[in-house]
């Protein structure tokens, strides 16, 4: 069992938990996701690192509800535990094996949209803890909705945050605030965003006309987390890629965005996953039992 020993209410529907997890805390890195199950009866949760603690061993996750298990999870309370708590899974953030002089030259800046803020921020502070400077643009819909704007404080050089509304900071998208400082004199070798698929491929059309190298998590089509079930399957440069086990991380220029949220709505259905085994052939992968792709 894993003890969750904090959890604390970011904003609505939005909420932070400390979970006791020494194996995972000793190996993770920035960029790496965990699988939780509450017990039996619940669903395999994947969920993107948002900070460790290799003294304490524990494990920081932030989480949204959407659905049943999410729905459960959020009346946990410290004391509580999880029946599982997989991980390290996925591909650390490529920054972790760039040389750090070499990272210490770069101007990087990452753009971390609603709940995309959670993934954000162990590379920002692992930057931070390695002597890197970036910048951090991070927003959401309105100022009721932030998180992390404090933490992320204390570890970007420089720290802009947008509302959709208005209601604090840049009255704007993330995108329009990137243009903005690129039209201010501002310039950047490379651009890492998380957050929204939508929200992820506009910073992408931007970035490649700006022509700024720009890496995406795409943690957000996840479901099973270990390949079996097809759901984050993707075109990545004109390959076959999934989520879980080849990412999360990609070239954004390379991600067939309006591909993957079209078939994130196809996989809904039953009638969808059937038709998705039909086009996909060789390459579907039906582990997940609804559509036979794994007979």
């Amino acid at each position: 069992m894993y003890p969750i020993v904090r959890k604390e209410k970011l904003a609505d529907k939005i909420f932070l938990m400390d979970v006791k997890a020494p194996r995972v805390a000793k190996t993770c890195e920035p960029g790496q996701f965990i699988i939780v199950k509450i017990d039996e009866e619940g669903e395999r949760i994947p969920l993107t690192i948002c900070d460790y603690n290799r003294k304490a061993g524990t494990i920081t996750i932030v989480f949204q509800t959407v659905g049943a298990s999410t729905e459960r999870m959020q009346y946990l309370e410290e004391g509580d535990s999880f029946q599982d708590f997989v991980g390290p899974l996925g591909c650390p953030s490529e920054l972790v094996d760039t040389d750090i002089e070499e990272l210490k030259k770069k101007k990087i800046v990452f753009i971390a949209g609603g709940v995309g803020t959670a993934p954000v921020y162990p590379q920002v502070k692992w930057l931070h803890e390695h002597g890197v400077d970036c910048d951090v643009i991070m927003g959401s819909k309105t100022k009721d909705l932030l998180i992390l704007v404090d933490e992320m404080e204390k570890v970007a050089t420089n720290l802009y945050v947008t509302t959709d509304d208005g209601s604090y900071g840049f009255h704007g998208m993330g995108t329009n605030q990137l243009q903005q400082l690129i039209d201010e004199g501002k310039t950047y070798d490379q651009c890492i965003a998380i957050g929204p698929m939508i929200m992820m491929k506009f910073v992408c059309l931007l970035t490649k006309e700006l022509g700024i190298p720009t890496i995406v998590s795409m943690n957000p089509i996840m479901v099973d987390g270990t390949g079996m079930c097809g759901a984050c399957r993707l075109t990545v440069g004109g390959e076959v890629k999934f989520a879980c086990v080849d990412g999360p991380e990609f070239d954004g220029h390379l991600v067939d965005f309006d591909q993957a949220m079209k078939r994130q709505q196809i996989y809904k259905t039953e009638e969808g996953r059937a038709m998705l085994k039909l086009q996909e052939g060789d390459t579907h992968h039906g582990g997940c039992g609804h559509c036979g792709g794994d007979k």
